[in-house]
């Protein structure tokens, strides 16, 4: 059956039946746990780089520009999410607002996004592990190894389990955060923030020590308070109330990702100096022992608790790669039988595929900043099709029916599509290397979507369904 540009093919009865996810496993909060979770590892390592490109001014305007424009994504994302609460969620919006095309597109820039950083974390995890001298490594790959067989077997077990889990790991990182925060408010000076002596770069000063320039280049890494969060969508299919929790899910975990990121941006360079964290690979843990002289309280607890903030996103951003290629699995994007679940209802072979390939990138690459940074690029593609979905939505369904509206409607998502493409020129100037490799995995997904998998989807899928009901709603008027 031909539709467009689209082919659709005929299922048996029982396709969905071997595709279907736990209903109702997760309320609000759990949900709001899942957001911080995604992101909380930013918090503890990455950001600080921001600080060696564009001082801590420079860092300061990029970090509220990339608030701003998580902001404004999150609350269309919100409103998306409750008119059309699929697993598919960023791609299930774009495919609806863009059509088959520019819904894979997304799908995959999101794919890429959420595949590649569980690679960059474990090497990130591993390299923690052999600092702190446990159990003997000289090698980390069989930390590696270990985190993905331990949490994708956590995530088998079923949904609402690994959500627990996940929300106590994140709930262990956030008081160290705090304790770290508690521990750094008497060692602040303001002065310590501008001891990055100012270049010769144009609008340099003691504040934007790498001039305008800076700003732009501090993007990349002002985005690592808040990358990932947008992936609360995904547990659409699995929450208990969709069109009411996903919104307040999503906003609260927005929320309290803000806070951190103030607290961190603020007291980790006033207690111990810019200078000191630019190029730290464990910055929280130094400031710590700059701030006080040497090793202390809050340097230990960090150092060990802070582990569970890796470990945390880590975890949960194996969710968020099952739970897309599941999606784009089940309509037929991809190969079909990557989204057939077992008797717990979760995909496996999502989970334990993108798995396995991300362990053969940390083992075969270790180099856990190149990762990170093909997974950004994919992150801040998906982020201008998003934006760009709400905003057609908006125009094209101006009645459809929205739980939750956006304050500021389009307008407010167009401030994110204009900040999102800058990130995308920021994150292809800061890494070439990074973009070219991301942009060779996107032609290979788009050929293979244009030689094979258009031609084989499934109609029955539910994002698909719901741009079905637009069309014939669309015909009928």
């Amino acid at each position: 059956m031909a539709r467009g540009k689209v082919e659709y093919n005929q299922v048996g009865a029982d396709y969905l039946k071997q595709r279907q996810l736990k209903r109702g496993a997760a309320g609000w909060l759990l949900l709001a746990g899942l957001g911080v979770s995604y992101v909380i590892s930013g918090d503890f390592a990455g950001w600080n780089f921001g600080l060696e490109k564009g001082g801590w001014g420079g860092l300061l305007i990029a970090t509220v520009l990339m608030a701003v424009m998580y902001g404004c994504m999150v609350f269309g994302l919100a409103e998306m999410s409750s008119a059309l609460p699929v697993a598919g969620a960023g791609y299930g919006f774009a495919r609806r607002a863009l059509g088959p095309l520019g819904g894979f597109a997304t799908g995959v820039a999101i794919l890429i996004e959420y595949s590649i950083a569980p690679a960059a974390i474990s090497i990130f995890i591993g390299g923690y592990v052999e600092t702190l001298g446990l159990f003997g490594l000289t090698n980390s790959w069989p930390v590696y190894l270990v985190c993905y067989l331990i949490f994708i077997g956590i995530h088998l077990r079923g949904v609402g389990e690994a959500l627990r889990v996940m929300f106590v790991i994140t709930a262990v990182a956030v008081v160290a955060l705090v304790l770290f925060a508690v521990g750094m408010v008497p060692k602040f000076d303001g002065a310590k923030l501008f001891d990055i002596p100012a270049t010769d770069a144009f609008g340099a000063s003691s504040f934007l020590p790498f001039g305008i320039t800076g700003v732009l280049a501090a993007l990349v890494y002002g985005i690592w308070f808040f990358l990932a969060v947008e992936g609360v969508p995904l547990a659409a299919e699995e929450a208990r109330d969709p069109k009411r929790d996903m919104p307040r899910g999503i906003i609260a975990a927005m929320a309290a990702l803000v806070v951190f990121a103030a607290l961190i941006l603020v007291l980790a360079p006033g207690g111990s100096g810019s200078a000191a964290l630019a190029g730290s690979n464990n910055p929280l843990v130094d400031a710590a022992k700059v701030a006080y002289g040497g090793d202390n309280w809050v340097s230990q607890i960090v150092n060990y608790v802070g582990l569970a903030g890796l470990v945390a996103s880590f975890f949960s951003i194996i969710y968020a790669y099952s739970r897309q290629l599941f999606a784009l699995s089940r309509a037929g994007y991809l190969p079909r039988w990557l989204s057939k679940t077992g008797k717990r209802k979760t995909p496996y072979l999502a989970l334990i595929v993108p798995g396995t390939v991300g362990f053969l990138l940390a083992f075969a690459i270790g180099e856990g900043d190149l990762l990170i940074n093909i997974a950004v690029f994919g992150a801040t593609v998906s982020y201008v099709l998003l934006n760009l979905s709400h905003i057609v939505l908006r125009k094209r369904e101006p009645n459809l029916e929205r739980p939750y509206r956006t304050p500021g409607g389009a307008w407010t998502t167009g401030v994110a599509l204009v900040l999102a493409a800058a990130a995308v020129v920021a994150t292809f100037l800061v890494d070439v290397l990074a973009a070219a490799i991301t942009g060779g995995i996107f032609v290979l997904a788009l050929a293979y979507f244009w030689f094979y998998s258009r031609h084989h989807l499934v109609a029955s899928a539910p994002e698909e369904e719901f741009a079905a009901i637009q069309r014939a709603e669309s015909e009928l008027g």
